[in-house]
């Protein structure tokens, strides 16, 4: 709703009108029976609205209809196909196992949501039209919470496509968001259903409440946000206990009155300071409006020259009179519109006013991210209201005003943007310092708002100056932009879509929700690398069961359950895992799924599944991705069909056990080769070898230094030290780390590699997202997939590392878990997406919830340091406490791969050290800069040369 709408005299309407204010739709509070349609189609009309075991009056059922009717409309006009109804054959499924994202609202307010569920997550995003499709039970074991179950829907799909559904049994929601309304009606229904759920939702009526209070809001942007605002003079009677006491908020002055009449001396003399203030700037009018949320569209704006003292004082009066507790007369300047272009003459004829409307999201990390901007322009002396105009984008909208400089228009974007996720991150905020009771639930949060704005000059600088918060009509106009691209454009529409950031929200917020109270058995704890796992278990409310060998490990004092048993000797791992799985029946756990991460446990965790009946990828995959002369051979027999076969990526390879193997293997395999441990990880070991007396140098070198499991713990030297040769392929070298289900790819994450220091292959540099073309990104992620399958690698996280060459992507190994180092952090950061969780979910038989395309929110680049090259400053200058220091004020991401800072023979990284640009370019240079003034960069360790595959 846009509250600044520029006024005459003729607007001036009798209070209670409605011409200027503007309700959500009949969702948002409205009673009686629905408006009269407008809709024109061919759509069906006999179809199954009504659902078993719910009674509707006649009232109710029209406005189902009406709903069902709108949303055929919204399709018609969208260019997709009408609902199918399969009513008729209820819909089985696995209750309280999939997600399941549900929306109750109007269909042309949420549709852009709904169509992007439908391509995120296919057929589990769910609108209802009803509350009556919905019901709440008390959920077992937690007091005063509900669980909600979706009995009727329409589902989405991508193309667009709907079905109209019974599910039968209900479907548990993962996700509720509904259209709120505090008044009479369907609003209210649905502000019930909302109330203290189990799963996560996404507005409640309670934080509604405090959102439409505008006096609120507008002191939360202007006191915490920083975020302009019309200058306000508030009369407020006994207000809110969040409106009381605290700093003076920029441009809005608060009086709090003792009562409502004999009030005349106090509001003449506060009137009359504030239009004689400075603080209205060049505003030649103040509006006048009652703030709270009982007004919320339901009143007229007073609009008066700034000069009629008598007429505004009158007014204020008889608003006062309207009053009830927490409620505020509000006078608030009407920002004049910048004249454009800026600076120079107006063009001739009527001056344009510019309204922006942004649509801001929650992402991961509870931080704001602007998702949409849409505009839309008219003459200054006319109202602009959402409905009233075609939405435009911002460019379209400022050079219609004049002003088409990409520079300036990229100023003023910026500032949009700034002050959107500004003010969604006071409103978060605001959010984490309310009780669960105040909130409406334990798990209700606001993941988006829509924000309106006036674009005017202050400073003479074009500002953005926020009118008031406006979630449902903000998101339906940039639906509607989004509508009216699609027909030309689908592609673009579909990338660009304001309700992508919303919709991975939903998810992740779901796979907490299927995922809290999990019970997981842990195949061994990991290093220091891995110190991550304990905190994400109790963030994600898992209940963690340890099998670990050190019994002093830190972890064990982390977890539910500690297991001392012994995996390090992995010629026993078939008779281990009858052993453990006795141990687990012994001790009573009721598992969910088990899994590991730890490269040395993967096959005895698979083992142990298969003793428990729990899900993971058969123990015959693991070994032949565990061995990776195996993998290789394996694949090269992989011939087909279907085309292309994964022998396409394998390249020749001969396993190493003895002396005279390797004199076998340099007549087999061309020469340069890369010489590594069969089952080694960190890439301790591998070398590049030239010729046969290097090859045989380098095996007589680790046959002796790397026997056991004791000469390097955790590379994998419990499998033995058998080595293998294989043919060395030139090209840039890539990670792909996959997510599989049920022999599906869910998800992929393709990061470049730096050049290694040859001849040892240690990772020097890396970049994510992949700066490769399209077409060579899906030839990794294609090549990186069919090699798992051909493996029988279907369910897991797998980290797959990649050569690609001229002649396509060829396959260095696979490492059957999720990638280590810092790849989850960063897919974390970049994308939302945590490959633990997914790993986890995986392991519980659940499918991850996971958006189809995951879009990065920026490029990371980052180099690692080498205990052989950074000793001395890695003890100084970039000491881990520098390191940490400055990843905690947000200039690097740090990660820490090694506790101790010992030089040895054969060498992992220590830590990882990155920064974030908007661009690779951006990111490069400032990693460049930071490893130069930190002593990482050196003439023997150069770090401009390791990042040059990144320009």
């Amino acid at each position: 709703m846009l509250s600044l709408d520029p006024l005459g005299p003729e607007w001036d309407c009798p209070l209670g009108s409605k011409d200027l204010e503007e309700e959500e739709g009949p969702w948002g509070g409205g009673s009686g029976l629905p408006p009269p349609g407008s809709f024109s189609g061919s759509w069906r009309h006999d179809v199954g609205l009504d659902c078993k075991g719910s009674l509707e009056g006649a009232e109710a059922r029209a406005w189902t209809t009406y709903y069902y009717s709108l949303l055929q409309s919204c399709l018609q006009q969208a260019g997709l196909p009408e609902t199918q109804d399969r009513s008729q054959v209820p819909r089985t499924g696995c209750p309280g196992a999939e997600v399941t994202l549900c929306i109750l609202g109007s269909p042309s307010t949420f549709l852009s949501v709904l169509l992007e569920g439908g391509v995120q997550s296919p057929g589990n995003m769910l609108l209802c039209l009803s509350p009556a499709w919905l019901t709440k039970v008390p959920a077992p074991g937690q007091p005063g919470e509900a669980v909600l179950l979706v009995s009727k829907a329409v589902s989405f799909h991508p193309g667009g496509l709907t079905f109209l559904e019974d599910f039968v049994p209900p479907r548990r929601a993962t996700y509720f968001l509904a259209g709120l309304g505090l008044g009479p009606g369907r609003g209210r229904e649905a502000a019930e259903l909302a109330r203290d759920l189990t799963c996560p939702t996404g507005a409640s009526a309670e934080l509604a409440r405090l959102l439409e209070d505008r006096l609120l809001t507008r002191r939360l942007l202007a006191q915490q946000g920083g975020v302009a605002v019309p200058a306000t003079l508030a009369f407020t009677y006994k207000p809110p206990a969040l409106l009381r006491g605290g700093d003076a908020s920029p441009g809005v002055r608060l009086v709090e009155l003792s009562g409502k009449e004999g009030q005349e001396a106090l509001v003449k003399e506060e009137v009359g300071a504030f239009l004689h203030s400075g603080a209205l700037g060049d505003a030649l009018q103040v509006a006048v409006k009652l703030s709270g949320w009982r007004w919320r569209g339901r009143q007229a704006l007073r609009v008066y020259p700034r000069v009629e003292l008598g007429t505004v004082v009158d007014t204020v009066l008889a608003l006062l009179e309207k009053l009830e507790e927490e409620e505020s007369v509000l006078v608030e300047a009407v920002c004049p519109p910048a004249r454009l272009p800026f600076p120079g003459s107006p063009p001739p004829g009527p001056e344009l006013a510019v309204r922006i409307c942004a649509v801001v999201c929650r992402t991961q990390g509870d931080r704001p991210l602007l998702s949409k901007v849409v505009c839309s322009v008219g003459r200054q002396d006319r109202p602009l209201r959402h409905r009233s105009s075609l939405p435009q984008t911002l460019e379209v909208a400022l050079a219609r005003c004049g002003l088409g400089e990409t520079g300036q228009v990229a100023v003023v974007r910026q500032r949009v943007k700034t002050a959107a996720e500004a003010a969604l991150a006071a409103v978060l905020a605001l959010e984490a310092g309310l009780s669960a009771e105040q909130r409406g639930g334990r798990r209700a949060r606001t993941d988006f708002l829509g924000l309106d704005f006036a674009l005017t000059v202050a400073g003479r600088a074009l500002t953005p100056v926020a009118l008031e918060l406006n979630g449902g009509l903000c998101l339906e106009a940039c639906g509607a932009l989004e509508g009216l691209w699609a027909a030309q454009h689908p592609r673009s529409a579909a990338e660009d879509a304001a309700a992508a950031p919303l919709v991975e929200t939903m998810l992740r917020r779901s796979a907490h929700c299927l995922m809290e109270g999990k019970q997981l058995l842990l195949i061994g704890a990991g290093g220091v690398s891995k110190k991550f796992v304990w905190e994400a278990a109790r963030d994600y409310g898992l209940k963690l069961h340890l099998v670990e060998s050190d019994p002093n490990h830190f972890a064990s004092q982390l977890v539910q359950t500690f297991i001392h048993f012994d995996v390090t000797e992995h010629r026993r791992d078939e008779e281990n895992a009858r052993l453990l799985a006795e141990l687990v029946r012994a001790r009573g756990l009721q598992l969910d799924g088990c899994f590991s991460y730890w490269d040395d446990c993967l096959v005895l965790t698979a083992l142990l599944c298969q003793e428990l009946g729990l899900p993971c990828s058969p123990p015959a995959a693991m070994r032949l991705a565990k061995q990776k002369s195996c993998t290789q051979l394996h694949l090269l027999r992989c011939q087909g069909p279907p085309w292309p076969a994964p022998s396409l990526h394998a390249v020749p390879c001969c396993p190493l056990e003895s002396e005279a193997d390797v004199e076998k293997a340099v007549h087999q395999v061309p020469l340069p080769g890369v010489m590594k441990l069969e089952f080694g990880a960190g890439a301790v070991g591998v070398r590049l070898v030239e010729d046969a007396p290097q090859c045989h140098e380098h095996f007589s070198r680790v046959a002796r230094d790397l026997q056991g499991e004791a000469d390097h713990p955790g590379i994998g030297l419990g499998w033995g030290n058998a080595m293998l040769l294989m043919e060395f392929v030139e090209g840039t070298e890539h990670d792909v780390d996959l997510v599989l289900f049920g022999g599906r790819l869910l998800a992929a994450f393709v990061s470049d590699n730096g050049p290694t220091r040859l001849p040892g292959f240690t990772e020097t540099a890396a970049c994510m997202p992949t700066g490769l073309a399209p077409e060579q990104e899906a030839q990794l992620v294609q090549a990186a997939f069919r090699c798992c399958l051909g493996c029988g690698l279907l369910d897991g996280v797998f980290n797959v590392e990649l050569k690609l060459t001229g002649a396509g992507p060829k396959l260095i190994e696979i490492n059957p878990r999720m990638g280590g180092f810092y790849l989850r952090d960063w897919i974390l950061e970049l994308y939302g997406v945590d490959l633990l969780l997914a790993a986890a979910m995986v392991a519980c038989g659940l499918r991850p919830a996971l958006p189809t395309h995951p879009r990065a929110r920026g490029h990371l680049v980052g180099v690692m340091c080498l205990m052989s090259q950074h000793l001395q400053v890695l003890n100084s200058t970039s000491s881990r406490e520098t390191l940490q220091g400055l990843h905690d004020q947000g200039l690097l991401r740090f990660n820490l791969l090694e506790e101790i800072l010992e030089q040895g023979e054969y060498e992992e990284p220590y830590c990882s050290v990155a920064c974030a640009g908007s661009s690779p370019a951006e990111a490069r240079l400032r990693l460049l800069g930071l490893c130069q003034g930190l002593g990482i960069d050196g003439p023997d360790y150069p770090v401009a040369h390791f990042l040059s595959h990144f320009k």
